[in-house]
């Protein structure tokens, strides 16, 4: 079973180096674009079913994805959600750096608690999917930090609408590509 992480498509808050989070804000013209764009980048492997996070950029970006690929538009997973920034979402850098220059926003949720999240999220993926090849929409503080967790390694900013792939290895997962590249052309 193959398995594939793709960041939503853009939002006005991305355009606009807003801290977006778990606050639900639609996806762009630009966002649905990369949603279609991501259709390519697809093609070639027999993808059977496409999850998401319940928040809207995510869903819908699952949605063009489907029908694009002509594949079963699965259920929604609150563990796929993505990291609540608590007080800072909404915020631009400027704000940030004003009132929270260490980045410690009231009612932050901890990176540990996505990671374990994330990797909930891929345990029941994995006892409700079995060994179809699974394409899952969700977020980039999410992707980007579970992924490192697999991998044991630190990745860079997950980019909107870019694919990573990963496959189950015996009771471990194994990243094979992260934004679009192969893993073993990564510098890390």
């Amino acid at each position: 079973m193959t398995l594939a992480f793709i960041r939503h498509g853009q939002t006005d808050w991305n355009l606009n180096k807003q801290l977006q989070g778990s606050s639900d804000i639609p996806l762009n013209d630009t966002g649905r674009q990369q949603a279609r764009d991501a259709v390519k980048t697809l093609e070639g492997v027999d993808w059977e079913v496409i999850v998401s996070s319940p928040l809207s950029r995510a869903r819908e970006t699952a949605s063009i994805i489907a029908a694009g690929l002509d594949i079963e538009l699965g259920p929604a997973f609150d563990e796929l959600k993505e990291r609540d920034y608590g007080e800072g979402e909404g915020a631009t850098a400027e704000v940030i750096a004003e009132r929270w220059p260490d980045h410690q926003y009231p009612g932050l949720e901890s990176l540990e608690s996505v990671v374990a999240r994330g990797e909930a999220a891929l345990e029941r993926i994995d006892a409700e999917f079995g060994s179809r090849n699974t394409l899952i929409v969700c977020h980039g503080t999410i992707i980007r930090y579970t992924l490192a967790h697999l991998a044991g390694r630190p990745f860079d900013q997950i980019r909107n609408g870019s694919v990573s792939t990963f496959e189950r290895d015996g009771e471990a997962w194994r990243v094979l590509s992260v934004n679009d590249e192969p893993l073993t052309e990564i510098v890390g």
